[in-house]
C-alpha cells in the first residue's frame, strides 16, 4: 500500500501549490518518492527535525523551501506548513507553527 499525502488544511495545500515553479517541481518529485518509498527518504530529500517533525527539502533555481510534515499510523504523511528559506536556519516561528499543528493532528 502506498503512502498517503494529506494536508493540514486547504490553506496549507494552496501555500504549497504556490511555491515557485522550480521548487514546486522538485517538491512534487519528492512527494512521488515518498508515496512509493515512505516518509523517511533521508538526505537530500528529507530530514528529521525533532519530536516527530520532519521536513521535505525541495530546491529550484528560485531558491530552497521547507515543507514541514509529520507521519501518522497507516502510512500517512500530513503536510503542516511550508515556507521559502531566506536564511541558513529555519525561523523559530515557522517551526513553532508546524509543532502546534502537529499537536492538533496527533491529539485529534
Amino acid at each position: 500500500m502506498p503512502w498517503q499525502i494529506e494536508y493540514y488544511s486547504e490553506k496549507v495545500k494552496k501555500q504549497v501549490s504556490s511555491l515557485p515553479a522550480g521548487i514546486l517541481a522538485d517538491y512534487l518529485h519528492i512527494v512521488k518518492l515518498c508515496e512509493e518509498f515512505g516518509a523517511n527518504l533521508g538526505m537530500p530529500h528529507s530530514k528529521a527535525l525533532s519530536g516527530g517533525l520532519f521536513e521535505f527539502r525541495p530546491k529550484g533555481k528560485e531558491g530552497i523551501a521547507r515543507v514541514l510534515y509529520c507521519t501518522m499510523i497507516g502510512k500517512r504523511v500530513v503536510v503542516l506548513h511550508c515556507f521559502v528559506k531566506k536564511t541558513q536556519q529555519a525561523p523559530s516561528k515557522e517551526l513553532a507553527l508546524a509543532r502546534r499543528r502537529m499537536a492538533e493532528v496527533k491529539n485529534g
